[in-house]
Protein backbone atom coordinates (compact mmCIF):
# COMPACT_ATOMS: atom_id res chain seq x y z
CA UNK A 1 0.00 0.00 0.00
CA UNK A 2 1.44 3.40 -0.96
CA UNK A 3 2.50 5.62 1.93
CA UNK A 4 -0.25 8.02 3.03
CA UNK A 5 -3.11 5.78 1.99
CA UNK A 6 -5.36 4.15 4.57
CA UNK A 7 -6.37 0.50 4.42
CA UNK A 8 -9.88 0.23 2.91
CA UNK A 9 -11.61 -0.49 6.24
CA UNK A 10 -10.04 2.62 7.84
CA UNK A 11 -10.76 4.76 4.79
CA UNK A 12 -14.44 3.74 4.74
CA UNK A 13 -14.69 4.31 8.51
CA UNK A 14 -13.36 7.85 8.00
CA UNK A 15 -16.01 8.88 5.46
CA UNK A 16 -18.88 11.18 6.47
CA UNK A 17 -22.29 9.58 6.95
CA UNK A 18 -25.88 10.78 6.81
CA UNK A 19 -29.31 9.58 7.80
CA UNK A 20 -31.43 8.41 4.85
CA UNK A 21 -35.20 8.42 4.33
CA UNK A 22 -37.47 7.48 1.43
CA UNK A 23 -41.02 8.65 0.76
CA UNK A 24 -43.60 8.06 -1.93
CA UNK A 25 -45.52 10.62 -3.92
CA UNK A 26 -49.00 9.11 -4.31
CA UNK A 27 -51.81 11.00 -6.00
CA UNK A 28 -55.41 10.30 -6.84
CA UNK A 29 -56.96 10.75 -10.28
CA UNK A 30 -57.84 14.36 -9.46
CA UNK A 31 -54.16 15.14 -8.83
CA UNK A 32 -54.53 15.40 -5.05
CA UNK A 33 -51.56 14.31 -2.95
CA UNK A 34 -51.74 11.60 -0.27
CA UNK A 35 -50.40 12.92 3.03
CA UNK A 36 -50.41 11.36 6.48
CA UNK A 37 -50.72 12.80 9.98
CA UNK A 38 -48.09 11.31 12.31
CA UNK A 39 -49.05 11.04 15.98
CA UNK A 40 -45.51 11.97 17.06
CA UNK A 41 -45.45 15.53 15.62
CA UNK A 42 -47.75 18.41 14.74
CA UNK A 43 -47.47 18.58 10.96
CA UNK A 44 -48.41 16.19 8.17
CA UNK A 45 -45.91 14.37 5.95
CA UNK A 46 -45.64 12.12 2.92
CA UNK A 47 -45.91 8.37 3.51
CA UNK A 48 -42.41 7.04 4.01
CA UNK A 49 -39.68 6.69 6.58
CA UNK A 50 -36.13 5.85 7.45
CA UNK A 51 -34.15 3.47 5.24
CA UNK A 52 -32.95 0.47 7.23
CA UNK A 53 -29.29 -0.56 7.29
CA UNK A 54 -28.39 -2.18 3.96
CA UNK A 55 -31.85 -1.58 2.48
CA UNK A 56 -32.08 -0.03 -1.00
CA UNK A 57 -33.98 3.29 -0.80
CA UNK A 58 -36.64 2.32 -3.36
CA UNK A 59 -37.38 -0.85 -1.35
CA UNK A 60 -37.61 1.24 1.83
CA UNK A 61 -40.12 3.51 0.09
CA UNK A 62 -42.28 0.56 -0.95
CA UNK A 63 -42.04 -0.99 2.54
CA UNK A 64 -42.89 2.25 4.33
CA UNK A 65 -45.84 3.07 2.05
CA UNK A 66 -47.19 -0.46 2.58
CA UNK A 67 -46.70 -0.25 6.36
CA UNK A 68 -48.14 3.24 6.78
CA UNK A 69 -51.12 3.27 4.39
CA UNK A 70 -51.55 -0.36 3.31
CA UNK A 71 -50.78 0.24 -0.37
CA UNK A 72 -48.63 -2.22 -2.33
CA UNK A 73 -47.10 0.24 -4.80
CA UNK A 74 -43.93 0.22 -6.86
CA UNK A 75 -41.42 2.99 -6.24
CA UNK A 76 -40.94 4.36 -9.72
CA UNK A 77 -38.75 7.24 -10.80
CA UNK A 78 -36.74 9.17 -8.27
CA UNK A 79 -38.40 12.60 -8.20
CA UNK A 80 -36.63 14.62 -5.53
CA UNK A 81 -33.61 14.59 -3.26
CA UNK A 82 -33.47 16.89 -0.24
CA UNK A 83 -30.40 17.41 1.93
CA UNK A 84 -30.77 18.88 5.42
CA UNK A 85 -27.91 19.97 7.67
CA UNK A 86 -27.47 18.52 11.16
CA UNK A 87 -29.92 20.17 13.52
CA UNK A 88 -30.72 19.94 17.22
CA UNK A 89 -30.59 16.37 18.43
CA UNK A 90 -29.78 15.12 14.90
CA UNK A 91 -25.96 15.02 14.74
CA UNK A 92 -25.68 14.12 11.04
CA UNK A 93 -27.12 15.43 7.79
CA UNK A 94 -30.41 14.00 6.56
CA UNK A 95 -30.88 12.91 2.95
CA UNK A 96 -34.48 12.34 1.87
CA UNK A 97 -35.53 10.75 -1.41
CA UNK A 98 -39.02 10.96 -2.92
CA UNK A 99 -40.07 8.30 -5.42
CA UNK A 100 -43.05 8.37 -7.76
CA UNK A 101 -45.52 5.80 -6.46
CA UNK A 102 -48.14 6.67 -9.04
CA UNK A 103 -51.83 7.43 -9.09
CA UNK A 104 -54.43 5.36 -7.26
CA UNK A 105 -58.05 4.73 -8.19
CA UNK A 106 -60.88 6.56 -6.38
CA UNK A 107 -62.01 3.39 -4.60
CA UNK A 108 -58.55 2.59 -3.19
CA UNK A 109 -58.68 1.54 0.45
CA UNK A 110 -56.19 3.21 2.80
CA UNK A 111 -55.32 1.25 5.94
CA UNK A 112 -53.46 3.41 8.46
CA UNK A 113 -50.60 2.20 10.62
CA UNK A 114 -52.36 3.25 13.83
CA UNK A 115 -49.23 2.98 15.99
CA UNK A 116 -47.69 5.92 14.07
CA UNK A 117 -50.46 7.72 12.20
CA UNK A 118 -53.67 9.46 13.22
CA UNK A 119 -55.11 10.26 9.81
CA UNK A 120 -54.58 10.55 6.06
CA UNK A 121 -55.96 12.84 3.39
CA UNK A 122 -55.82 13.44 -0.34
CA UNK A 123 -55.39 17.20 -0.68
CA UNK A 124 -54.49 19.63 -3.44
CA UNK A 125 -50.75 20.10 -3.93
CA UNK A 126 -51.04 23.67 -2.63
CA UNK A 127 -52.83 22.55 0.54
CA UNK A 128 -50.37 19.68 1.01
CA UNK A 129 -47.37 22.04 0.95
CA UNK A 130 -49.08 24.17 3.60
CA UNK A 131 -49.86 21.21 5.87
CA UNK A 132 -46.43 19.56 5.73
CA UNK A 133 -43.71 19.97 8.33
CA UNK A 134 -42.14 23.20 6.95
CA UNK A 135 -38.59 21.85 6.43
CA UNK A 136 -39.91 19.08 4.16
CA UNK A 137 -42.37 21.14 2.11
CA UNK A 138 -39.68 21.88 -0.55
CA UNK A 139 -39.34 18.12 -1.03
CA UNK A 140 -42.97 17.82 -2.12
CA UNK A 141 -42.82 20.90 -4.35
CA UNK A 142 -39.71 19.51 -6.04
CA UNK A 143 -41.29 16.06 -6.47
CA UNK A 144 -44.39 17.53 -8.11
CA UNK A 145 -42.27 19.62 -10.51
CA UNK A 146 -40.10 16.59 -11.30
CA UNK A 147 -43.15 14.48 -12.10
CA UNK A 148 -44.17 17.11 -14.66
CA UNK A 149 -40.72 17.59 -16.21
CA UNK A 150 -39.41 14.03 -16.03
CA UNK A 151 -36.19 15.13 -14.32
CA UNK A 152 -35.31 14.60 -10.66
CA UNK A 153 -34.81 17.77 -8.63
CA UNK A 154 -32.31 18.39 -5.83
CA UNK A 155 -33.32 20.73 -3.05
CA UNK A 156 -31.92 21.68 0.32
Amino acid sequence: MPQGFLPPEQWFASLPTAFLAASGLVTDQAGRVLIVDPNYREDWTLPGGVVEDGEPPHVACEREVAEEVGLDLTAGALLAVQWSAPSGARPKPFLALVFDCGTVAPDTTITLQESELDDYAFVTPEDAVGLLFPPIAPRLSAALRARETGSAIYTS
